[in-house]
């Protein structure tokens, strides 16, 4: 009887775990947006300061040229699966 209760307390600890894991990565995908530079700023050594939404365009349009999906949540919550899946063993 008390396998049985250890095996459910184990089985319910780890899918909190990875949700609280899950959840954590998402919001750190998150960090950032919707923070607007000034625009129109110059930095130390003269040179203009791009707003935020001028370097995710770049960033955006060079993704699109190399194929690239613009979802890292999805593949740092996949890059964890894996971990976790490889680590058990």
């Amino acid at each position: 009887m008390n396998q049985l209760i250890n095996m459910i307390t184990r089985l319910l600890m780890r899918k909190l775990v990875s949700k609280g894991i899950d959840a954590g990565f998402n919001k750190a995908s998150q960090l950032g947006r919707g923070q607007e530079m000034p625009a129109g700023e110059i930095d130390d050594f003269g040179n203009p300061v791009k707003t935020q939404k001028q370097v995710r365009a770049e960033r955006r349009a060079r993704r699109q040229a190399q194929g690239q999906s613009g979802n890292g949540g999805q593949q740092a919550k996949q890059a964890m699966k894996v971990m976790r899946r490889t680590s058990r063993f």
